[in-house]
């Protein structure tokens, strides 16, 4: 490729990034084709001696009126009428027609039509049309009816360009807004597929793990029994244990593969991380914190040792609670975390002053967010129990309580 076919292909691409700019452009090529008509083109005597010959005052306006369309497309129903109104004052000052001042005002009823809707557009058109008709029947000159009729035709012509195009813009956005939209259908419907075929695959192996560990829990109670009478079998018998745990163990490996989704590798490098518990519960307050929100955490009790997954339970009902504080308690809000520990529980309270309660429960209380399902899930994993719902005095709030064993 050449360099000039490639500097007009940047240009064409900067241009095209710069609508405004474009316009502006096409005002000075307007003006530096037409302005020279006003001075060398010359008139017949009739005519010459019915307008007003060029001067500064023409020429300023007919500028103006080019440069108007650097805003078509941002204000074009404003730009149209500014350049109706120069119409009018040139045919108030007898001034005769050029190129750069008609060919804007066309362009500005192209542009009404072309950016704004058809209400408008259409009260655009019928301003365009009463000042160009206005202008028509004010001419010095007889023009005849069949001028004046191809005249009107022109401008309506131009309009209904205007709107054509429109219409197929708006068509062409909304096929490419449909294809986007069942292309998501499309996916979620294959991931819903994929979803399904894993979890019938992992009850499947659920059943052989569970076959497994039946088979070695068998053999583990033979092998107690003869372990003094008959060493030797009780050794086959511990070789059959070891050989059906690592099975079991393998059947269990491809359970939690079977069950895993995609994931990009920023998700992969993620489980390489331990799981999160209450001990990252400061950092995650302080992050919170950052965002403007107010929390405040107390615990009450003797803090003790959980199990780690009652540990990763906590700490993530704490954020997806904090997190919907974020999301709909509002700029002022202020949030709470309450831990207690007994020796038969621990019980997690998130409360927020804020009101995020109307967004939150409101419009399908039936169907409530994936967040508010995951918690739920993970305090029914544990056997816990766990109260959503508005708080006294205003607010939201979250109660969670965690059974300490099993």
């Amino acid at each position: 490729m050449s360099p000039r076919i490639r500097g007009l292909r940047s240009c064409r691409a900067w241009l095209q990034a710069r609508p405004q700019a474009a316009d502006a452009l096409l005002a000075v090529v307007l003006l530096a084709a037409g302005l020279p008509q006003l001075y060398v083109e010359r008139l017949p005597p009739e005519l010459s001696d019915a307008f007003a010959g060029p001067d500064a005052l023409q020429l300023v306006l007919v500028a103006a009126a080019a440069m108007a369309l650097t805003f078509r497309r941002t204000h074009p129903l404003t730009t149209l009428c500014f350049m109706s109104a120069v119409q009018v004052w040139l045919g108030l000052g007898h001034y005769r027609p050029s190129v750069p001042d008609v060919v804007a005002f066309l362009i500005g009823v192209y542009s009404v039509a072309a950016h704004r809707a058809l209400a408008r557009s259409c009260l655009g058109g019928l301003l365009a049309l009463v000042v160009f008709n206005g202008l028509l029947i004010s001419y010095p000159v007889d023009l005849g009816l069949l001028t004046y009729l191809s005249d009107n035709g022109l401008l309506v012509g131009v309009w209904v360009l205007g709107r054509n195009l429109r219409v197929r813009r708006a068509y062409y956005a909304e096929l490419e807004d449909r294809a986007a939209r069942l292309e998501r259908v499309r996916g979620n419907d294959a991931r819903a597929a994929r979803v399904e075929e894993r979890s019938r695959i992992a009850r499947e192996l659920h059943d052989v793990v569970a076959h497994h560990v039946s088979v070695m829990t068998v053999q583990a109670g033979a092998a107690r029994r003869i372990l003094d009478r008959d060493p030797g079998s009780a050794r086959e018998a511990m070789t059959t244990i070891e050989e059906v745990g690592r099975t079991a163990l393998s059947e269990m490996r491809r359970i939690v593969g079977v069950l895993r989704t995609e994931r990009d590798g920023e998700q992969e490098g993620r489980e390489l991380v331990p799981q999160p518990g209450l001990g990252d519960l400061g950092e995650l307050l302080d992050n919170v914190r950052e965002t403007g929100l107010s929390v405040q955490l107390w615990i009450e009790g003797e803090a003790r040792t959980l199990s780690p997954g009652v540990d990763v339970a906590a700490f993530r009902l704490i954020q997806e609670a904090l997190t919907n504080t974020l999301k709909h308690a509002g700029a002022q809000a202020r949030a709470w975390v309450r831990l207690y520990y007994t020796d038969e529980d621990l019980t997690v309270e998130i409360e927020d002053d804020g009101r995020g309660t109307a967004t939150i429960m409101a419009d399908n209380r039936d169907e409530p967010g994936h967040g508010l399902v995951g918690m739920y899930e993970r305090v029914a994993l544990y056997g816990g129990e766990l109260r959503i719902g508005p708080r006294v005095g205003g607010g939201f709030g979250v109660r969670a309580r965690f059974p300490l064993k099993a």
